[in-house]
């Protein structure tokens, strides 16, 4: 509906009349604005009922706007109204700024709708107990929300009066002077795409570097920087250029945990050493923990200088950091029993001085005094 159908609807005359008709535009907004609010709110709590991320995210996400849309077009329908009585061309800018207006709260709607479907989905997927790759879903939304932003701004420029073939071909030249003023920033950002399309870690995924003193969890994967936390509970904010010239280390992706130990008896317990092996190693295969399919090897390795040293090299089911040192505990103890249940001791640095028997040895002079003492 346009001004001139607008006044056929009311018509007022008068010198006043024009101030009655802004009053009913502006009356008609919000009972327009409260029904409107009234009846989404209502079919955003039928909706949040039911089990599809979609549609309670659709109309959560247009509430606002659609309140701020009406609000923009009855007030330039009012402006337009005044501009009719006054003349003035100052208000001329109402049309030009209502459609930016509305281009602006779609482009909000959409938003909102990508970062509530985002949020729905993830929710979802926790629920269910079902993997999934946050982090791919994290670069399709943030890819999506870019289209929508850069989308939005070309209408806007062609709606006021812009050419958009001379804005890109503008920005295609000036983007190689940005290109060589921000080379730091585009390093980053292609670090970040890297990241989405290598996908050497996920967020919440445990990473080390041997390069770099780096290790923690992964927290969050943006555009320029990536969010670490650290085992002391402190945030590590690392460019993505980084990770393309460094090695990064995923323990969060092992197959298995491994226990390589090495034990030694004493040499006085070299009689024992074979059975000591062998049950070990039963014992190991026998472990409910431990998975027989892997590499598993308990053999004697070395003579030691003060023991006979034997080494446990066998791998885990678990690869949970904490129940993986519940496990080795307990393989240790069995250890240290079985060596114990064969008349064995563990073997600890010890120096035996041999003396010649014709050696004589000097009584201790203190112990020759106390006796005179005594």
């Amino acid at each position: 509906m346009n001004l001139q159908d607008f006044k056929q609807l009311i018509v007022i005359d008068g010198e006043w009349g024009w101030v009655i008709q802004v009053f009913v535009v502006v009356f008609g907004v919000l009972l327009a604005n409260f029904i409107l609010r009234r009846m989404l709110n209502r079919l955003h709590q039928q909706l949040s009922r039911t089990k599809t991320p979609w549609d309670d995210a659709l109309v959560d996400a247009a509430r606002r706007p659609l309140n701020w849309v009406v609000w923009i077009v009855g007030l330039a329908l009012a402006v337009e109204i005044v501009r009719d009585v006054s003349g003035l061309p100052i208000f001329d800018i109402a049309g030009p700024l209502r459609d930016v207006g509305v281009i602006g709260c779609i482009t909000w709607f959409l938003i909102r709708f990508i970062i509530r479907a985002e949020n729905n989905l993830v929710s979802a997927k926790k629920a269910d107990g079902k993997g999934f790759d946050r982090t791919t879903m994290d670069a399709i939304a943030k890819l999506l929300r870019a289209s929508v932003v850069i989308t939005a701004a070309l209408v806007t420029m062609q709606t006021l009066g812009f050419s958009i073939s001379g804005v890109l071909a503008f920005g295609g030249i000036g983007g190689i002077a940005v290109g060589f003023a921000a080379k730091d920033l585009l390093a980053n950002f292609f670090g970040g795409l890297m990241i989405y399309l290598d996908r050497p870690f996920a967020v919440g995924d445990w990473i080390r570097s041997p390069d770099r003193d780096i290790e923690g969890t992964v927290e969050k994967i943006g555009w320029r920087l990536t969010c670490i936390r650290t085992f002391d509970k402190r945030p590590l904010y690392l460019p993505n250029n980084i990770f393309t010239n460094i090695a990064v280390e995923n323990p969060s992706r092992m197959s298995h945990r491994r226990i390589y130990e090495t034990i030694g008896i004493r040499y006085d317990d070299a009689a024992h050493l074979s059975e000591i092996v062998s049950d070990v190693k039963q014992m190991l295969t026998d472990h409910p923990e431990i998975d027989t399919s892997q590499t598993l090897i308990v053999n004697f390795n070395k003579f030691a200088p003060s023991s006979l040293d034997f080494f446990v090299y066998t791998f885990t089911h678990t690869t949970n950091w904490i129940r993986y040192h519940e496990i080795k505990h307990d393989v240790l103890l069995k250890i240290y029993e079985i060596i114990v249940a064969r008349g064995a001791e563990v073997a600890f640095p010890t120096s035996t001085v041999h003396l010649p028997e014709t050696m004589p040895v000097p009584p201790f002079e203190g112990a020759a005094v106390t006796g005179q003492q005594n």
